[in-house]
């Protein structure tokens, strides 16, 4: 009779009789909300509007701008001595952000170097541009010489120095071997959208910051005068809170 009485309770979700066998008590599980994943500011990299590439945290507080050469020695020392502390420091934490906007200083024997740069996804900017600097004593060795064949060609366009430049200094080779298919560096050589993208990026920097040289530095939209290293740099820095 009571299994009876059970079955039909069971059935019609009613209460158990008085005296009836009775269910054991059902247990809630507690579902713990896990602490969001800490984000790690240097790989978040994005093209800005003004024609650079910026790592960090886009609403940090201090916001560093570098106007910079691939062929420049003091901008190579600079991503030597420079950036990976701001890399370990400020920029993983969130408090600065870092934008390097290429500069062409030595004119058109920037060209291939900069629009080879520009030619490769955001997260492998910074990689590539790094890698220019480590090696940038052995690609601009034979300058000299890609310069003279330069003089002799007959009114080339900027694309065409541009490639000569890159071909024969080694840029070429040296982005090919870290993957870039070849009929894409020949592309972005040829393009006139990235000449024009580079003409542009000057011209800005001349008139809103009187950018003359390499490496120029902007601290939160203000130009950091006769600063051209790491060692005169820092103290700025610290200065505006980082």
């Amino acid at each position: 009779m009571i299994r009876s009485l059970m079955a039909l309770a069971l059935i019609a979700g009613l209460p158990l009789a008085a005296g009836a066998a009775t269910k054991a008590p059902v247990k809630k599980t507690v579902v713990t909300k896990r602490a969001p994943a800490k984000v790690n500011w240097v790989n978040v990299v994005a093209a800005t509007p003004e024609g650079g590439m910026r790592m960090g945290n886009p609403n940090a507080k201090v916001k560093l701008i570098e106007y910079g050469s691939r062929t420049c020695p003091h901008c190579a020392l600079f991503d030597k001595e420079g950036l990976p502390v701001l890399k370990a420091g400020p920029i993983a934490a969130g408090t600065l952000s870092y934008e390097f906007r290429d500069y062409p200083v030595h004119g058109a024997f920037d060209l291939g170097p900069i629009l080879l740069g520009h030619c490769v996804p955001p997260a492998q900017f910074f990689p590539l541009l790094d890698a220019m600097f480590a090696n940038q004593q052995a690609l601009t060795a034979k300058a000299q010489a890609a310069e003279t064949k330069i003089q002799a060609m007959t009114n080339p366009t900027p694309n065409q120095i541009a490639t000569s430049f890159a071909t024969d200094l080694g840029y070429v080779d040296f982005v090919k071997r870290r993957g870039m298919a070849p009929a894409r560096a020949q592309a972005c050589l040829a393009a006139r959208a990235g000449v024009d993208r580079v003409v542009a990026v000057a011209d800005a920097a001349g008139k809103q910051y009187s950018v003359t040289g390499t490496p120029t530095f902007v601290i939160n939209g203000t130009k950091a005068d006769n600063v051209y290293d790491w060692a005169h740099l820092q103290p700025l820095l610290a200065a505006a809170g980082v």
